[in-house]
């Protein structure tokens, strides 16, 4: 996202370009010293000697990681590369970095630079420094050189001379493009004993080169990302190796009653001689053999068919479902091929039974329907971490996170992530869109509104190899339901038919999508999605006018821009004097929001906070109101999506909230900030997508029931009553006896009348839902004003629809103090999981409700506990209502402090109260 490329206002892609330009130029020259000594050795830091040293069994199907390098600039090292690559080659004063690694990642680990997601530290890393290649070095053993041995691997940014044992094997024609998949025969090199890899990387450019790049996500890391990201692993196998094992699943539609599998694998006879090899697939219980003779080194594919195995077709298959649809199973294929009663290679893949698809509705927008059932896909763009370091663990709180959030999907453009990623996702039913970047070197041959360079007749080849690899890895995860070839622009016929030619050798079956924009391919055709924006603020209303980025269609990536964080995060990336100028001075470009003067500074959004809810007063007051806001409008964007899911009339199909995270200390685009604390647009987007809930239209004054769960629901009462801030009730009613269908139905429970009297011009809007048995089921609160916000479409541009007056929320600043009390206990189970009960009450005397009450669980010193995954939080009381809310979390993350609770809100005094 460069972001974006103003597809329906084409004169204005110049100046967006340009400055666009102009910021990644100022990014990559900026504390640039014109030293070639690495910034390592100039900050004083104590590089260390590293052995790391990869014990490589001799079993053949095994697969061996290498568990990590050393790493060296080219500038310090004046030994030949043959030297370098040698065994025993005396690695002094080289940096550790771990199997998947990027050079600043590797320098940041071993402590060279301080923090740079804190202040500008950034600035602080030489960019020249990465302007030269990098070595990596790596040692295995081995015991039993009988085997054959193989280099496999993806992952090299930009592009690298490969060398076994002082032997170049490969050059950096050959390995280029983070997507590429290599593999080597090393067994003529491979000596028993110790034995080197060696990489000498080429720096990276992500406009000349089909890597990865940051556009204007965040401040790109000075060493582009240039290293290796991918594990690097030596493969041992007999005469015969094992290759593109995998299942092509035919789920029967619409029964789902049978599925038939057809089981693929290629085998290699990598000898001199002629062998004959017995191939057996192991697969949902049943097992088929096959006998091959293979001349020397000829490579052919195997075929399991239904047809000729008939145990191949299964009867009431274990099908894979989305999170909250159904179940995730999944089956497993073990593969063997022997030689002479001995195994020569294995493979072992999991996989599931789905079936989705994609056709264009009548309006011509992208409608999913995973095993036959048409679903709202809604999620958020994805962001790995800025200098793309793997924790599977952080990936796997995040990915919890989004479920927390009744999210359904996320979106990768570009950095599709490592294998980890995607099982995760299967696991917990997380639909990924993967697909290829915007802007860049991606889309350089026909998106010429990018800064991407045209391909040259390699860069073809590294982009179908490149499909060629991620479909081959990717086609086997259910949670993958498509894969988008293009980003803010359509390939053109050569570059889409040779990705289509790639996803079909590979027997891909999800839907490819041509571009996440509203747009067409030669081949594929129409995309079915729009790109309309807004990536900057609007008002809530804006989402329920079906045009530009409204409530229709389907929204590849879409937001109101600035996502401010909590207090203890700002305070965690932000120096105080930075922290005056935030909330002071809107017109000051911003470090954390992007290196794009369109986004650099957040002057849209503190013009809307001031008019709406007044100025700020202090730092305190800005987060407070920005929280305010921030609820009330990712709230509004997923709830429109979901109303208009089922209108008849150009329904809403997909959302994609830009975006779900972050991956540095960021000021804009994230539901969840860096540390995984919860603010506003956290809780708005989990109150939005609830379960069963009820909810108010800004466009029509309705309230509506929508039912995100499967099954119907009847027998319920929705009750809208409106208050004046101090309390005061002005209208009030209520309707018995609704009933909503399931799978995300809406049914329109009553509307509020345009004008009710004595109403004041801020007021408060309290939805409740409650179910036959009289419990409450959903209770939904907002802040509204008699005075609309008013757009001017007509001066839409890519970003942004400007307003030209606002709702006059200022009302809210009359509201008196009042208090919440809280009680809270904690119990600890055997696996280290904690669970704090929280009952929340008014305690205040007088009538006025308490708006928007948080609940922090802290630990020592006040620091937040993360993550935590709450039933509901920042939720609104009335004088004698109260609440009880869940915390969930692991008991280490105490780190042996007792659990406390910390209070606050909009006129609720901040207290802390023990949870233990």
């Amino acid at each position: 996202m460069l972001r974006r490329l103003a597809h329906r206002h084409p004169h204005r892609h110049g100046r967006t370009v340009a400055l666009a330009v102009a910021g990644l130029a100022l990014v990559l020259t900026a504390g640039t010293t014109g030293a070639a000594a690495p910034a390592a050795r100039q900050a004083g830091s104590a590089p260390r000697t590293v052995a790391a040293t990869t014990v490589v069994p001799a079993a053949p199907g095994s697969a061996t990681p290498l568990s990590g390098y050393a790493v060296q600039s080219t500038a310090e090292v004046a030994d030949p590369a043959e030297a370098v690559s040698s065994p025993g080659y005396p690695a002094t004063g080289w940096y550790p970095a771990g199997p998947r690694s990027t050079v600043l990642a590797a320098l940041l680990a071993a402590g060279t630079y301080p923090d740079p997601f804190h202040s500008t530290q950034q600035k602080l890393i030489p960019a020249a420094d990465f302007a030269v290649p990098w070595w990596y070095r790596s040692d295995f053993t081995v015991a039993d050189t009988t085997a054959r041995s193989h280099l496999d691997f993806s992952g090299v940014i930009s592009a690298a001379d490969v060398f076994v044992n002082g032997r170049r094997i490969a050059t950096t024609s050959t390995v280029a493009g983070a997507y590429t998949r290599h593999e080597f025969d090393i067994t003529a090199l491979v000596r028993r004993g110790v034995n080197t890899v060696a990489f000498r990387i080429q720096p990276n450019n992500p406009r000349k080169h089909l890597t990865m790049g940051w556009l204007d996500w965040l401040q790109p890391p000075p060493d582009q990302n240039m290293g290796i990201v991918r594990d690097v692993t030596v493969r041992r196998a007999g005469p015969v190796a094992l290759r593109d094992a995998h299942v092509v699943t035919a789920l029967a539609m619409p029964s789902m009653a049978s599925a038939e599998l057809t089981v693929k694998a290629r085998l290699r006879n990598d000898s001199d001689a002629t062998v004959t090899t017995t191939l057996s697939a192991a697969v949902a219980g049943t097992t088929v053999t096959d006998s091959v003779t293979l001349a020397p080194h000829e490579t052919r594919a195997v075929v399991f068919t239904p047809a000729e195995h008939p145990a191949l077709r299964l009867q009431s298959p274990r099908v894979w479902w989305p999170a909250r649809m159904g179940g995730q199973p999944m089956y497993g294929l073990d593969l063997t091929a022997t030689v002479n009663g001995t195994p020569s290679d294995t493979a072992h893949q999991a996989f599931g039974i789905r079936d989705v698809r994609a056709p264009l509705n009548a309006d011509g927008a992208r409608q999913y329907e995973v095993n036959g059932r048409p679903l709202l896909l809604k999620g958020g763009g994805w962001s790995p971490d800025e200098f793309l370091r793997w924790d599977p663990t952080y990936v796997e709180d995040r990915l919890t996170y989004a479920l927390d959030l009744g999210l359904n999907t996320l979106r990768l453009e570009g950095h599709i992530e490592p294998d980890e990623f995607f099982d995760l996702a299967d696991r917990h039913g997380i639909l990924i869109l993967p697909g290829w970047e915007c802007c860049t070197k991606w889309e350089g041959e026909f998106n010429r509104g990018g800064s991407g360079e045209r391909w040259t007749a390699s860069d073809h080849s590294v982009a179908r190899a490149s499909m060629a690899a991620e479909a081959a890895r990717l086609r086997h995860h259910p949670s993958v339901i498509s894969f988008l070839i293009g980003s803010d622009a359509a390939p053109n016929e050569e570059i889409e038919r040779g990705y289509l030619d790639a996803l079909k050798a590979a027997d891909w079956t999800a839907p490819v999508i041509p571009a996440a924009a509203d747009t067409a391919s030669p081949i594929t055709g129409r995309s079915g999605m729009k790109m309309t924006g807004p990536y900057d603020w609007v008002p809530p209303g804006y989402w329920y006018d079906k045009r530009e980025g409204g409530a229709s269609g389907f929204n590849a990536e879409t937001s109101a821009g600035p996502d401010i964080p909590t207090l203890d995060t700002l305070r965690r990336m932000m120096t105080p004097a930075e922290l005056e100028t935030l909330w002071k001075d809107p017109a000051a470009a911003q470090y954390h929001r992007s290196p794009s003067a369109t986004f650099d500074a957040l002057e849209l959004y503190g013009s809307a906070l001031t008019a709406r809810y007044g100025a700020p007063s202090s730092l305190e007051d800005y987060v407070r109101k920005a929280q305010l806001a921030q609820y009330e409008n990712v709230r509004a964007q997923f709830e429109a999506y979901s109303r208009n899911a089922k209108d008849p009339e150009d329904p809403s199909t997909g959302v994609i909230y830009w975006m779900f995270n972050s991956g540095w200390t960021s000021l804009h685009w994230q539901l969840v900030d860096r540390y995984l604390d919860q603010g506003g647009a956290y809780f708005g987007a989990k109150k939005a997508n609830e379960p069963l809930h009820v909810q108010y239209g800004y466009d029509d004054h309705t309230v509506t029931v929508v039912n995100n769960r499967n099954a119907p629901a009847k027998g319920l009462t929705a009750r809208v009553t409106l208050f004046a801030p101090d309390g005061t009730q002005k209208y009030d009613r209520r309707v018995t006896g609704l009933s909503v269908a399931g799978g995300g139905a809406g049914s329109t429970a009553l509307t509020v009348p345009e004008s009710v009297p004595g109403l004041p011009t801020t007021y408060l809007a309290r939805l409740l839902l409650t179910d036959s048995a009289g419990r409450e089921v959903s209770r939904n609160v907002y802040w509204l004003s008699t005075e609309a916000d008013v757009l001017d479409y007509e001066r839409s541009d890519w970003y942004h629809t400007p307003t030209t007056s606002y709702a006059d929320l200022r009302g809210l600043n009359s509201m008196a103090r009042t208090a919440v009390a809280a009680t809270a206990s904690t119990t600890v189970d055997a696996s280290g999981t904690s669970t704090t009960t929280v009952t929340l009450r008014h305690a205040g005397t007088g009538g006025t409700p308490a708006l928007l009450t948080d609940v922090h669980l802290v630990g020592a010193r006040g620091a937040p506990v993360l993550p935590v995954r709450w039933t509901d939080n920042q939720v609104t009381l009335w004088p004698g209502e109260s609440a009880t809310l869940t915390a969930t979390y692991r008991t280490a993350d105490l780190r042996g402090a007792a659990p406390k609770l910390r209070l606050s809100g909009w006129n609720t005094p901040t207290a802390t109260v023990p949870a233990a």
